[in-house]
Protein backbone atom coordinates (compact mmCIF):
# COMPACT_ATOMS: atom_id res chain seq x y z
CA UNK A 1 0.00 0.00 0.00
CA UNK A 2 1.43 3.35 -1.09
CA UNK A 3 1.01 6.21 1.34
CA UNK A 4 0.75 9.61 -0.30
CA UNK A 5 3.13 12.34 0.80
CA UNK A 6 0.81 13.86 3.41
CA UNK A 7 0.27 10.46 5.08
CA UNK A 8 3.95 9.53 4.83
CA UNK A 9 4.87 12.80 6.53
CA UNK A 10 2.41 12.08 9.31
CA UNK A 11 4.18 8.76 9.92
CA UNK A 12 7.59 10.47 9.78
CA UNK A 13 6.42 13.04 12.31
CA UNK A 14 5.57 10.23 14.76
CA UNK A 15 9.16 9.01 14.57
CA UNK A 16 10.67 12.45 15.13
CA UNK A 17 11.76 13.12 11.56
CA UNK A 18 11.94 16.81 10.63
CA UNK A 19 8.96 17.63 8.41
CA UNK A 20 7.40 21.01 7.67
CA UNK A 21 4.05 22.19 8.88
CA UNK A 22 1.29 21.65 6.37
CA UNK A 23 -2.23 20.44 5.73
CA UNK A 24 -4.30 18.77 3.05
CA UNK A 25 -6.80 20.71 0.92
CA UNK A 26 -9.42 19.52 -1.57
CA UNK A 27 -10.43 22.88 -3.07
CA UNK A 28 -8.60 26.11 -3.97
CA UNK A 29 -10.52 27.96 -1.26
CA UNK A 30 -9.55 25.38 1.35
CA UNK A 31 -5.91 25.66 0.24
CA UNK A 32 -6.02 29.43 0.84
CA UNK A 33 -7.46 28.91 4.33
CA UNK A 34 -4.68 26.43 5.13
CA UNK A 35 -2.05 28.94 3.97
CA UNK A 36 -3.49 31.57 6.28
CA UNK A 37 -2.49 29.35 9.25
CA UNK A 38 1.12 28.92 8.03
CA UNK A 39 4.16 31.12 7.56
CA UNK A 40 4.95 32.33 4.01
CA UNK A 41 6.25 31.46 1.52
CA UNK A 42 4.28 28.31 0.73
CA UNK A 43 4.50 25.23 -1.46
CA UNK A 44 1.41 23.67 -3.07
CA UNK A 45 1.93 20.01 -3.99
CA UNK A 46 -0.30 17.59 -5.89
CA UNK A 47 -1.06 14.43 -3.91
CA UNK A 48 -0.98 11.54 -6.38
CA UNK A 49 0.55 8.03 -6.17
CA UNK A 50 2.98 8.64 -9.06
CA UNK A 51 6.34 10.34 -9.41
CA UNK A 52 7.31 13.25 -11.61
CA UNK A 53 4.95 15.77 -10.01
CA UNK A 54 7.42 18.65 -10.20
CA UNK A 55 8.17 18.20 -13.89
CA UNK A 56 4.43 17.89 -14.61
CA UNK A 57 3.64 21.20 -12.90
CA UNK A 58 2.22 19.60 -9.78
CA UNK A 59 4.50 21.48 -7.33
CA UNK A 60 4.25 25.28 -7.15
CA UNK A 61 5.74 28.00 -4.94
CA UNK A 62 3.41 30.74 -3.67
CA UNK A 63 4.03 33.86 -1.57
CA UNK A 64 0.52 34.81 -0.42
CA UNK A 65 -2.64 32.88 0.52
CA UNK A 66 -4.31 34.31 -2.58
CA UNK A 67 -1.50 32.97 -4.75
CA UNK A 68 -1.84 29.61 -3.00
CA UNK A 69 -5.50 29.55 -4.05
CA UNK A 70 -4.54 30.33 -7.65
CA UNK A 71 -1.81 27.66 -7.76
CA UNK A 72 -4.08 25.08 -6.13
CA UNK A 73 -6.79 25.74 -8.73
CA UNK A 74 -4.28 25.09 -11.50
CA UNK A 75 -2.89 21.91 -9.89
CA UNK A 76 -6.34 20.48 -9.11
CA UNK A 77 -7.11 20.63 -12.82
CA UNK A 78 -4.05 18.57 -13.74
CA UNK A 79 -3.79 14.91 -14.69
CA UNK A 80 -0.32 13.53 -13.95
CA UNK A 81 0.69 10.32 -15.70
CA UNK A 82 -2.97 9.51 -16.23
CA UNK A 83 -3.92 10.20 -12.61
CA UNK A 84 -6.25 13.16 -11.90
CA UNK A 85 -5.23 15.40 -9.01
CA UNK A 86 -7.96 15.45 -6.35
CA UNK A 87 -6.12 17.00 -3.41
CA UNK A 88 -3.10 19.17 -2.63
CA UNK A 89 -0.77 19.52 0.33
CA UNK A 90 -0.02 23.08 1.39
CA UNK A 91 3.19 23.44 3.42
CA UNK A 92 5.62 26.11 4.47
CA UNK A 93 8.42 26.44 1.92
CA UNK A 94 12.03 25.66 2.74
CA UNK A 95 15.00 27.75 1.70
CA UNK A 96 17.19 25.21 -0.11
CA UNK A 97 20.98 25.28 0.01
CA UNK A 98 21.47 21.66 -1.02
CA UNK A 99 19.40 18.51 -1.64
CA UNK A 100 20.20 14.98 -0.49
CA UNK A 101 18.59 11.57 -0.85
CA UNK A 102 17.85 9.05 1.92
CA UNK A 103 16.00 5.79 1.42
CA UNK A 104 15.48 2.34 2.90
CA UNK A 105 14.29 -0.51 0.71
CA UNK A 106 13.99 -4.29 0.95
CA UNK A 107 16.67 -6.07 -1.06
CA UNK A 108 14.76 -9.19 -2.10
CA UNK A 109 17.82 -10.83 -3.59
CA UNK A 110 19.69 -10.80 -0.26
CA UNK A 111 16.63 -10.76 2.03
CA UNK A 112 17.66 -7.73 4.04
CA UNK A 113 17.02 -3.99 4.20
CA UNK A 114 19.36 -1.67 2.34
CA UNK A 115 19.89 1.99 3.24
CA UNK A 116 20.83 4.28 0.35
CA UNK A 117 22.14 7.85 0.60
CA UNK A 118 23.31 10.33 -1.98
CA UNK A 119 24.53 13.91 -1.98
CA UNK A 120 22.72 14.35 -5.30
CA UNK A 121 19.08 14.13 -4.26
CA UNK A 122 16.08 15.77 -5.88
CA UNK A 123 13.85 15.21 -8.86
CA UNK A 124 16.57 13.56 -10.98
CA UNK A 125 17.70 10.89 -8.50
CA UNK A 126 16.64 8.17 -10.98
CA UNK A 127 18.94 9.71 -13.58
CA UNK A 128 21.75 9.82 -11.01
CA UNK A 129 21.20 6.12 -10.28
CA UNK A 130 21.40 5.35 -14.00
CA UNK A 131 24.35 7.52 -15.02
CA UNK A 132 26.36 7.92 -11.80
CA UNK A 133 25.71 4.85 -9.63
CA UNK A 134 28.89 5.62 -7.67
CA UNK A 135 27.13 8.71 -6.28
CA UNK A 136 24.69 6.47 -4.38
CA UNK A 137 26.12 4.83 -1.27
CA UNK A 138 24.49 1.67 0.08
CA UNK A 139 24.55 -0.22 3.34
CA UNK A 140 22.96 -3.64 3.83
CA UNK A 141 21.53 -3.92 7.34
CA UNK A 142 21.49 -7.19 9.24
CA UNK A 143 17.78 -7.66 10.06
CA UNK A 144 18.62 -9.25 13.41
CA UNK A 145 21.27 -6.84 14.69
CA UNK A 146 19.73 -3.78 13.07
CA UNK A 147 21.39 -0.46 12.28
CA UNK A 148 24.19 0.47 14.66
CA UNK A 149 25.17 4.02 15.57
CA UNK A 150 28.55 3.78 13.85
CA UNK A 151 26.94 2.54 10.61
CA UNK A 152 24.56 5.49 10.58
CA UNK A 153 27.50 7.84 11.14
CA UNK A 154 29.47 6.23 8.32
CA UNK A 155 26.60 6.86 5.93
CA UNK A 156 26.13 10.41 7.19
CA UNK A 157 29.77 11.26 6.58
CA UNK A 158 29.20 10.25 2.96
CA UNK A 159 26.93 13.28 2.79
CA UNK A 160 28.62 15.81 5.09
CA UNK A 161 32.20 16.57 5.97
CA UNK A 162 31.10 18.86 8.79
CA UNK A 163 30.87 16.81 12.00
CA UNK A 164 27.81 18.56 13.45
CA UNK A 165 25.83 18.17 10.25
CA UNK A 166 26.92 14.56 9.85
CA UNK A 167 25.80 13.69 13.40
CA UNK A 168 22.46 15.38 12.76
CA UNK A 169 22.07 13.42 9.52
CA UNK A 170 23.01 10.18 11.31
CA UNK A 171 20.12 10.74 13.70
CA UNK A 172 17.75 11.22 10.76
CA UNK A 173 19.02 8.03 9.12
CA UNK A 174 18.40 6.09 12.34
CA UNK A 175 14.87 7.47 12.70
CA UNK A 176 14.09 6.70 9.06
CA UNK A 177 15.28 3.11 9.52
CA UNK A 178 13.23 2.76 12.70
CA UNK A 179 10.12 4.04 10.88
CA UNK A 180 10.81 1.59 8.05
CA UNK A 181 11.02 -1.32 10.48
CA UNK A 182 8.13 -0.48 12.75
CA UNK A 183 5.54 0.13 10.03
CA UNK A 184 6.60 -3.00 8.08
CA UNK A 185 7.53 -0.90 5.06
CA UNK A 186 8.90 -2.12 1.76
CA UNK A 187 10.19 1.39 1.08
CA UNK A 188 10.73 4.53 3.17
CA UNK A 189 12.22 7.47 1.33
CA UNK A 190 13.13 11.13 1.81
CA UNK A 191 13.78 12.84 -1.50
CA UNK A 192 14.92 15.44 -1.06
CA UNK A 193 16.35 15.86 2.39
CA UNK A 194 17.02 19.60 2.28
CA UNK A 195 19.80 21.54 3.96
CA UNK A 196 18.85 25.17 4.55
CA UNK A 197 21.36 28.05 4.52
CA UNK A 198 21.20 27.98 8.32
CA UNK A 199 22.26 24.31 8.37
CA UNK A 200 18.83 22.91 9.26
CA UNK A 201 17.84 19.56 7.73
CA UNK A 202 14.25 19.03 6.55
CA UNK A 203 12.39 16.12 4.93
CA UNK A 204 10.52 18.15 2.33
CA UNK A 205 9.15 15.07 0.57
CA UNK A 206 8.24 11.65 1.92
CA UNK A 207 7.28 8.28 0.53
CA UNK A 208 6.31 5.05 2.28
CA UNK A 209 5.16 1.77 0.76
CA UNK A 210 3.73 -0.62 3.37
CA UNK A 211 3.66 -4.39 2.97
CA UNK A 212 -0.04 -5.26 2.50
CA UNK A 213 0.47 -8.55 4.33
CA UNK A 214 1.39 -6.63 7.50
CA UNK A 215 -1.56 -4.22 7.52
CA UNK A 216 -3.42 -6.33 10.10
CA UNK A 217 -0.77 -5.10 12.57
CA UNK A 218 -1.30 -1.46 11.58
CA UNK A 219 -4.98 -0.50 11.60
CA UNK A 220 -3.89 3.15 11.84
CA UNK A 221 -2.07 2.84 8.52
CA UNK A 222 -4.99 0.98 6.96
CA UNK A 223 -7.09 4.04 7.71
CA UNK A 224 -4.62 6.12 5.70
CA UNK A 225 -5.38 4.11 2.56
CA UNK A 226 -6.37 6.72 -0.03
CA UNK A 227 -9.56 5.43 -1.62
CA UNK A 228 -9.40 8.10 -4.35
CA UNK A 229 -6.57 6.18 -5.97
CA UNK A 230 -7.35 2.58 -5.10
CA UNK A 231 -8.65 0.20 -7.77
CA UNK A 232 -12.16 -0.81 -6.51
CA UNK A 233 -11.93 -4.27 -8.06
CA UNK A 234 -8.67 -4.94 -6.22
CA UNK A 235 -10.33 -4.10 -2.90
CA UNK A 236 -13.35 -6.23 -3.82
CA UNK A 237 -11.05 -9.13 -4.66
CA UNK A 238 -9.12 -8.73 -1.42
CA UNK A 239 -12.37 -8.92 0.57
CA UNK A 240 -13.12 -12.23 -1.20
CA UNK A 241 -9.63 -13.58 -0.41
CA UNK A 242 -8.49 -13.24 -4.02
CA UNK A 243 -5.27 -11.63 -5.26
CA UNK A 244 -6.11 -9.33 -8.17
CA UNK A 245 -4.20 -6.66 -10.06
CA UNK A 246 -5.77 -4.91 -13.04
CA UNK A 247 -3.63 -4.66 -16.19
CA UNK A 248 -4.17 -3.14 -19.63
CA UNK A 249 -4.55 -6.22 -21.85
CA UNK A 250 -7.50 -8.14 -23.27
CA UNK A 251 -7.06 -11.69 -21.89
CA UNK A 252 -8.56 -12.16 -18.44
CA UNK A 253 -6.57 -14.67 -16.37
CA UNK A 254 -7.76 -16.85 -13.51
CA UNK A 255 -5.05 -19.05 -12.01
CA UNK A 256 -4.28 -20.79 -8.73
CA UNK A 257 -0.95 -19.79 -7.25
CA UNK A 258 1.08 -16.61 -7.74
CA UNK A 259 3.96 -18.36 -9.51
CA UNK A 260 1.65 -20.06 -12.00
CA UNK A 261 -0.18 -16.77 -12.51
CA UNK A 262 3.08 -15.01 -13.41
CA UNK A 263 4.07 -17.87 -15.73
CA UNK A 264 0.65 -17.75 -17.38
CA UNK A 265 0.99 -14.05 -18.12
CA UNK A 266 4.49 -14.62 -19.51
CA UNK A 267 3.24 -17.36 -21.84
CA UNK A 268 0.35 -15.18 -23.03
CA UNK A 269 2.81 -12.42 -23.90
CA UNK A 270 5.14 -14.96 -25.54
CA UNK A 271 2.37 -15.88 -27.98
CA UNK A 272 1.55 -12.26 -28.75
CA UNK A 273 -1.26 -11.53 -26.30
CA UNK A 274 -1.65 -9.13 -23.40
CA UNK A 275 -3.03 -10.16 -19.99
CA UNK A 276 -5.87 -8.03 -18.65
CA UNK A 277 -5.17 -8.91 -15.04
CA UNK A 278 -3.32 -10.95 -12.48
CA UNK A 279 -5.88 -13.04 -10.55
CA UNK A 280 -4.88 -15.77 -8.12
CA UNK A 281 -7.68 -17.76 -6.46
CA UNK A 282 -5.10 -19.28 -4.11
CA UNK A 283 -4.89 -22.78 -2.68
CA UNK A 284 -8.59 -22.96 -1.90
CA UNK A 285 -10.94 -23.58 -4.81
CA UNK A 286 -14.31 -23.03 -3.20
CA UNK A 287 -16.90 -22.55 -5.96
CA UNK A 288 -17.82 -19.18 -4.40
CA UNK A 289 -14.30 -17.88 -5.08
CA UNK A 290 -14.49 -18.96 -8.71
CA UNK A 291 -17.83 -17.18 -9.12
CA UNK A 292 -16.41 -13.97 -7.59
CA UNK A 293 -13.34 -14.27 -9.83
CA UNK A 294 -15.59 -14.49 -12.90
CA UNK A 295 -17.61 -11.48 -11.74
CA UNK A 296 -14.44 -9.39 -11.33
CA UNK A 297 -12.89 -10.44 -14.64
CA UNK A 298 -16.05 -9.96 -16.71
CA UNK A 299 -16.66 -6.52 -15.21
CA UNK A 300 -13.58 -5.29 -17.11
CA UNK A 301 -14.82 -4.05 -20.53
CA UNK A 302 -11.37 -4.62 -22.05
CA UNK A 303 -11.54 -8.40 -21.55
CA UNK A 304 -12.18 -10.25 -24.83
CA UNK A 305 -11.42 -13.79 -23.65
CA UNK A 306 -10.93 -15.50 -20.29
CA UNK A 307 -8.20 -18.07 -19.64
CA UNK A 308 -8.54 -20.41 -16.64
CA UNK A 309 -5.23 -22.18 -15.99
CA UNK A 310 -5.66 -24.53 -13.02
CA UNK A 311 -2.98 -26.85 -11.72
CA UNK A 312 -4.70 -28.93 -9.04
CA UNK A 313 -2.70 -29.63 -5.92
CA UNK A 314 -4.51 -28.39 -2.83
CA UNK A 315 -6.86 -26.79 -5.32
CA UNK A 316 -9.39 -29.31 -6.65
CA UNK A 317 -10.25 -29.18 -10.34
CA UNK A 318 -13.81 -30.41 -9.70
CA UNK A 319 -14.44 -27.49 -7.31
CA UNK A 320 -13.20 -25.05 -9.95
CA UNK A 321 -15.48 -26.70 -12.53
CA UNK A 322 -18.49 -26.43 -10.21
CA UNK A 323 -17.74 -22.77 -9.64
CA UNK A 324 -17.60 -22.14 -13.38
CA UNK A 325 -20.88 -23.95 -13.98
CA UNK A 326 -22.54 -21.89 -11.23
CA UNK A 327 -21.06 -18.69 -12.64
CA UNK A 328 -22.51 -19.41 -16.09
CA UNK A 329 -25.87 -20.22 -14.46
CA UNK A 330 -26.07 -16.98 -12.46
CA UNK A 331 -24.47 -14.47 -14.83
CA UNK A 332 -24.22 -13.71 -18.53
CA UNK A 333 -20.75 -14.45 -19.86
CA UNK A 334 -20.36 -12.69 -23.20
CA UNK A 335 -16.73 -13.56 -23.96
CA UNK A 336 -15.20 -16.95 -24.88
CA UNK A 337 -13.52 -18.99 -22.18
CA UNK A 338 -10.46 -21.25 -22.42
CA UNK A 339 -9.76 -23.69 -19.60
CA UNK A 340 -6.90 -25.99 -18.76
CA UNK A 341 -7.48 -28.35 -15.84
CA UNK A 342 -4.73 -30.66 -14.65
CA UNK A 343 -3.98 -32.28 -11.31
CA UNK A 344 -6.27 -33.18 -8.41
CA UNK A 345 -9.66 -34.49 -9.63
CA UNK A 346 -9.03 -33.25 -13.17
CA UNK A 347 -11.11 -36.03 -14.81
CA UNK A 348 -14.04 -35.24 -12.52
CA UNK A 349 -13.66 -31.57 -13.35
CA UNK A 350 -13.68 -32.23 -17.07
CA UNK A 351 -16.75 -34.48 -16.71
CA UNK A 352 -18.64 -31.74 -14.83
CA UNK A 353 -17.84 -29.19 -17.53
CA UNK A 354 -18.74 -31.53 -20.40
CA UNK A 355 -22.07 -32.50 -18.85
CA UNK A 356 -22.93 -28.88 -18.07
CA UNK A 357 -22.96 -27.91 -21.73
CA UNK A 358 -21.45 -24.47 -21.04
CA UNK A 359 -19.54 -23.04 -24.02
CA UNK A 360 -15.78 -23.24 -23.56
CA UNK A 361 -12.51 -24.22 -25.19
CA UNK A 362 -10.36 -26.83 -23.44
CA UNK A 363 -6.59 -27.29 -23.44
CA UNK A 364 -4.25 -29.94 -22.08
CA UNK A 365 -1.19 -27.74 -21.59
CA UNK A 366 -0.56 -24.16 -20.48
CA UNK A 367 0.96 -23.24 -23.83
CA UNK A 368 -1.95 -24.70 -25.77
CA UNK A 369 -4.41 -22.78 -23.62
CA UNK A 370 -2.47 -19.54 -24.01
CA UNK A 371 -2.32 -19.94 -27.80
CA UNK A 372 -6.07 -20.52 -27.98
CA UNK A 373 -6.76 -17.51 -25.75
CA UNK A 374 -4.51 -15.25 -27.85
CA UNK A 375 -6.12 -16.45 -31.10
CA UNK A 376 -9.63 -15.81 -29.75
CA UNK A 377 -8.65 -12.35 -28.52
CA UNK A 378 -7.21 -11.49 -31.91
CA UNK A 379 -10.37 -12.71 -33.65
CA UNK A 380 -12.45 -10.47 -31.39
CA UNK A 381 -10.41 -7.53 -32.63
Amino acid sequence: MKLLEYASKEVFRRFGLPVQEGKLAYTPEEARRVAETLKPPYVVKAQVPVGGRGKAGGVKLAHTPEEVEEKARHILNLTIKGVPVKKVLVTEAADIAHEYYLGVVVDRRNNQPVIMVSAEGGVDIEEVARTKPEAIHKLAVDPIWGLSDFQARQLAFRLFQDKKKALKAAGIIQKLYRAFQEVDAQLAEINPLVETPEGELLAVDAKIVVDDNALYRHPDLEQMRDMDYEEPKELEAKAADLSYVKLDGTIGCCVNGAGLAMATMDVIKHFGGEPANFLDIGGSSRPEKVIKAMEIITSDPNVKVIYFNIFGGITRCDDVARGLVEAFRTMEVKVPLVIRLTGTNEEEGRRILEESGIPLHTARTMSEGAQKAVALAQQAG
